[in-house]
């Protein structure tokens, strides 16, 4: 886990990083990725990703293009 905690949510668009945080409940960090969703799904090219930085895994993304 990192010091800022284990759950990470990042928005890029077109590849650069717009806005990301941290957060050390999953439960935190998947509302802020619906919200994140919401706020920004009307951005070109947007995309929102929920990841767990302790397993190293993608556990969200949006749109779902994996």
């Amino acid at each position: 886990m990192t010091s800022f905690g284990r759950y990470h949510v990042l928005l890029d668009t077109g590849g650069r990083a717009v806005q990301h945080g941290w957060w050390g409940r999953e439960e935190i960090a998947r509302d802020k990725f619906r919200r994140w969703v919401g706020e920004w799904s009307g951005m070109r090219d947007a995309r929102v990703t929920l990841t767990d930085g302790e397993a190293g895994t993608v556990l969200d993304i949006w749109p779902d293009h994996r």
